[in-house]
């Protein structure tokens, strides 16, 4: 993570594209809002997107705007985010999600810096930096082709990969104390050390976070509602965590997901789709309230369940 920060540093000066990479929860919308604080555009409009959950019909409208009357429902003339964000940045979260159509729309917009809301003939120019964001494999779905190539090159000029929370976690317990100073409103200055017992960071520590940073941050904010607010033990904690642990018999080197899912080794997409139907069982098949438990969009999880039943079938 300080190499990241280091990158971080380099480029929110510049006005370049930016790609950032990694799983649900690790922080994205984070780096992109502190490649905003840091760039000379600081003082314009930060505006993030989540492009898998803007409904289809709408998302051209959503980006460019639209003329009253430019379709049914469109009683006032509406400026889109491209122009929202003019001399900021637009954060595209879930890049992966925009259809086909709308990937050329963006590519021309990022070839031309041109805007033309829905049902005008004019465009104008708007000067926006655009951040995005996937938990994708932009180079899987170029190659399988759903997304475009051309695309890849504008969006990424910089890269920055965020490293899944189970790839450190010897930075859990100090992530721990930041994530309990935001919450307390404080800085981490004022938090101590002491606040997690040595039992609690090695139950935190052998946790498989397929939720990283943000299960994290809700697995504190559980436990200091329960702790006496001097100290977090292991019965703050969830109940399914403190299990899990127990359930790998104290090896904290294996991930404690694979003891909640299965013993047989599995790529980290089987493990992925093992835990999407289990949190949907969790929620008695309510999508809506499974997919905000994971973290992703509505329209992820459809996609994904669908992807498991076309591989089911051809099986």
């Amino acid at each position: 993570m300080l190499r990241v920060r280091k990158l971080i540093d380099k480029i929110a000066p510049t006005d370049s594209a930016v790609l950032i990479l990694g799983e649900t929860g690790t922080g994205k919308e984070m780096v992109a809002r502190r490649i905003h604080e840091q760039s000379e555009r600081a003082h314009a409009p930060f505006v993030a997107v989540n492009c898998g959950a803007l409904p289809e019909n709408l998302v051209e409208s959503e980006f460019f705007g639209h003329r009253k009357g430019a379709f049914t429902g469109a009683e006032n003339a509406r400026a889109g985010l491209f122009e929202v964000a003019n001399g900021g940045t637009l954060f595209l979260d879930e890049l992966g999600e925009l259809d086909k159509s709308m990937q050329v729309k963006l590519l021309r917009f990022l070839e031309s810096g041109e805007v033309r809301r829905v049902g005008e003939n004019e465009a104008f120019n708007v000067d926006v930096r655009i951040v995005c964001a996937t938990n994708k494999d932009i180079q899987d779905m170029v190659a399988d082709g759903t997304f475009r190539e051309d695309l890849v090159y504008r969006v990424n000029t910089f890269e920055i990969h965020l490293p899944p929370l189970r790839e450190r976690r010897e930075d859990i317990s100090e992530l721990s104390r930041h994530l309990i100073a935001r919450h307390f409103k404080r800085d981490i200055e004022q938090i101590p050390a002491s606040i997690l017992t040595p039992q609690t960071i090695a139950t935190l520590e052998s946790h498989d976070w397929l939720g990283n940073v943000r299960e994290l941050a809700n697995v504190l904010e559980h436990a200091v509602i329960l702790s006496d607010g001097n100290q977090i033990t292991p019965d703050d904690l969830p109940q399914n965590l403190t299990t899990q642990t127990q359930t790998v018999s104290g090896n904290s080197s294996r991930p404690a997901i694979v003891a909640l899912v299965t013993d047989q080794p599995q790529t980290l997409r089987e493990m992925e789709d093992q835990m999407i139907l289990h949190v949907l069982q969790k929620h008695d098949n309510d999508k809506p309230a499974a997919a905000k438990e994971l973290g992703i969009a509505l329209k992820t999880l459809y996609n994904r369940l669908s992807q498991m039943e076309s591989k089911r079938d051809a099986g």
